[in-house]
Order: structure tokens, then sequence, then C-alpha cells
């Protein structure tokens, strides 16, 4: 399974669109080598590089089994177009919450999830709650991480 965007590269830069500097707008993503059995996505968005341990930028689970993408700039909405539900973040808010990093360059870490399930799971859900839902339901999952740093001013 292959998850990629179309704005930006494995192993890049994240525009600044899509971070707190920006218009932090959500990225578009897609992907693509389901495995059978597919019922729902889940998407996770986290940064392992934050001093205080991991942040958690964004949450969305239940996503169609027939998507292969999700489109940028997705509202802050409970539900997705298209079907999905968002969960929380760790600024306590749904949705995307895009890269806003203290210090130097921070690692992304977006994860997709196959699931032979749909969690059931509540609007804003947080990310333990769909890891432990999530358990048991795994297909297969793809990552693709990229960086983002703040300008020194």
């Amino acid at each position: 399974m292959k998850l990629r965007s179309s704005a930006f590269d494995g192993g890049g830069r994240i525009p600044v669109r899509f971070t707190c500097d920006g218009a932090d707008e959500s990225p578009p993503l897609a992907w693509s080598g389901a495995p059978d059995g597919v019922r729902t996505w889940a998407v996770i968005m986290d940064d392992p590089d934050a001093p205080g341990g991991t942040w958690v930028h964004w949450v969305a689970f239940d996503l169609p089994g027939s998507a292969s993408e999700l489109p940028g700039a997705l509202p802050p909405d409970t539900t997705l177009p298209g079907g999905g539900v968002h969960g929380e973040n760790s600024w306590g808010r749904i949705g995307y919450g895009g890269p806003c990093p203290p210090d130097r360059i921070h690692r992304y870490v977006f994860k997709l999830y196959a699931l032979d399930a749909s969690l059931g799971l509540h609007p804003g859900a947080g990310k333990r709650d769909v890891l432990d839902a999530m358990e048991g339901h795994v297909l297969d999952e793809a990552r693709l991480v990229a960086e983002y740093a703040r300008s020194s001013g």
C-alpha cells in the first residue's frame, strides 16, 4: 500500500500553506494498493519530535472503504464530505492542525490504516481511542513522512 500527497514528496518539506504559518489547511492525500476486504480507512498525523512527547495533528476515521483520497482544505467539521469522521487533535480541536514546531525541524508522520471494520466511535474521538478500536482490524498500513521548520524571523 502506498500513501502520497500531491502537495509534497515523502522526505520533503511541507509547504507553508499547510502549517500554522500559512492557511493551516489539511493537505490532499491519496493512496493505492488497497488490500482486499477494506471496509474503512483511518488517517493519523503526528509529530514524534514535539518537546513534550508525540503531538497529534490530525485524526480521521471511518472513511469509506471505496475511498482512495482525502481532498485538501477539509473543513474542521466532525463529519467529512463523502463520509468519515474527524477526531480530536492535541490542541483539543476537531480536524486538522498543521505543523507549528516551537524549535528546529520536526518530522510529521501521516499514517494510513486499512481496516476490516467500521470503528463506530463518536466524532471527536482521540488518537488513543481510535488505535484501541482498530486493534485486530488493521489489514495494512502506509506512512508518509515530511518535515517542517518555522522561519527564525
